[in-house]
């Protein structure tokens, strides 16, 4: 989940003819190389588990990679499956616009870090190199894991307020853990509802973070204080989304539906940017509270906020009942472009990302022939420049059933939060949720 990655200027791609069809060239001998039955059919083996060093050998030879664990010490097996990593990560950072090894390395020492690739890994040994890529698990689950909410959001997509009554209970939830560990995701985004109102919520944290997956929360804040602050960090959260829709109290207020509101999630912001949280300020647009959005990003850098995240209403839910309140194109457009000014501003401290998949288009028209940009995707801005187009063609748009997975408190699994479309339910898939 990092943010904005720079390169030193010895590393930067041009983009001329020649860089381009280099780039291209690379991308087919890396899917030569990878894609094939033969490749694939030995990454597969790789996900055995290894007696000797009591992990996957494709987490052993990870290890040998960042150099955590010496190559003289693993098995033949171990061996064979470092090598093949190595070659992978060599053609793949090359592919796809160019990687230092040095801070690869240092990030992969992150056991999250480190999930996640053996992921990525897992998917090409499932499915080859594909456009658009296919993980080899949801590197995400959106876990609504209860409906009761202490505030009442025109725009809830969840039409949270009152507990469903069917809900997971504690060892029905860390089973759920257990399933998506063994199967190789890497976060669990708490969601809701207010998560922070499930009273076994710091337990579950713990659970799941003892097993090495990151854990986020997208709350309101409103019943954030020290305290629960302290508790969030001591269960492993390190990640949280929090709600806040004006710099103008009235204004967040009569969205949220509750009187006091703003003040209370303010002060979250501050108490959890202060402690060291990885804190997003989430601000969902409408015609409502569109003027603000500029200040909005002044004040969440004053809070110490580390990213902005402008949301596109999604008409579910209670949503359903404001749809008028959504933007029209014309205003989309423009906020957009302001918003990738604001994201190209160099004073700027935070980041500025949003969920419109407009917003990489709205790059390339801006910069057009410009030999570096900021590409900003869904999750993180990356300033690499034009040849991070040949890696936006592997990631793909939308993610939803593909890179993330969406999960109701009663444990209905859906592709996302805001296409409420049941594939199954996680207590009749604990032992096939990978199948």
């Amino acid at each position: 989940m990092s943010s904005k990655v720079r390169l030193d200027d010895d590393q930067k791609f041009s983009v001329n003819e020649a860089s381009k069809a280099s780039t291209y060239y690379t991308v087919l001998l890396f899917k030569s190389v990878v894609g094939n039955r033969i490749s694939r059919s030995v990454l597969k083996s790789f996900l055995t588990y290894c007696k000797k060093d009591e992990d996957t050998r494709l987490n052993t030879a990870i290890k040998v990679y960042v150099g955590t664990r010496s190559f003289k010490d693993v098995c033949f097996q171990c061996k064979l499956a470092s090598l093949l990593v190595k070659l992978i990560i060599k053609f793949g950072a090359k592919s796809f616009g160019g990687a230092n090894e040095s801070q690869l390395k240092e990030a992969l020492k992150d056991t999250p870090q480190v999930r996640g690739f053996a992921n990525i890994i897992k998917g090409l040994a499932e499915f080859g190199v594909r456009k658009p890529f296919v993980s080899g698990a949801p590197i995400l689950v959106v876990w609504d894991v209860t409906y009761t909410c202490n505030l009442k959001c025109k725009h809830c997509y969840a039409n949270a307020g009152i507990k469903l009554q069917n809900e997971l209970t504690t060892e029905e939830a860390k089973k759920a853990i257990d399933t998506f560990y063994k199967a190789g995701v890497v976060a669990i985004a708490w969601s809701g509802g207010e998560p922070l109102l499930r009273k076994d919520i710091f337990e579950l944290s713990k659970y799941a973070y003892d097993k090495g997956i990151y854990i986020a929360m997208a709350t309101n804040g409103t019943l954030i204080d020290e305290g629960v602050a302290q508790k969030l960090w001591d269960s492993g959260v390190r990640f949280l989304q929090i709600s806040l829709d004006s710099t103008d109290p009235a204004i967040h207020d009569e969205f949220r539906g509750v009187k006091g509101a703003w003040e209370k999630t303010v002060n979250a912001i501050k108490i959890t940017s202060k402690m060291g949280f990885f804190v997003n300020v989430a601000m969902t647009v409408t015609k409502f509270n569109l003027k603000d959005v500029k200040e909005m990003i002044d004040f969440s850098e004053q809070l110490g906020a580390k990213w902005f995240m402008v949301y596109n209403f999604v008409p579910t839910g209670r949503g359903r009942q404001i749809t008028e309140m959504d933007l029209s194109p014309e205003e989309r457009e423009a906020l957009l472009k302001m918003l990738y000014g604001e994201l190209k501003n160099p004073s700027r401290k935070i980041e500025i990302l949003t969920t419109a998949p407009q917003y990489s288009r709205i790059a390339l028209m801006e910069e057009g022939n410009s030999k570096e940009f900021i590409f900003p995707t869904h999750f993180a801005n990356a300033q690499l420049g034009n040849q991070l187009i040949s890696l936006a063609d592997f990631i793909g748009g939308c993610g939803a059933g593909r890179y993330y997975i969406a999960m109701k408190a009663n444990g209905d699994i859906q592709p996302c939060v805001f296409l409420p479309i049941k594939v199954g339910n996680i207590k009749e898939l604990y032992n096939s949720f990978e199948e």
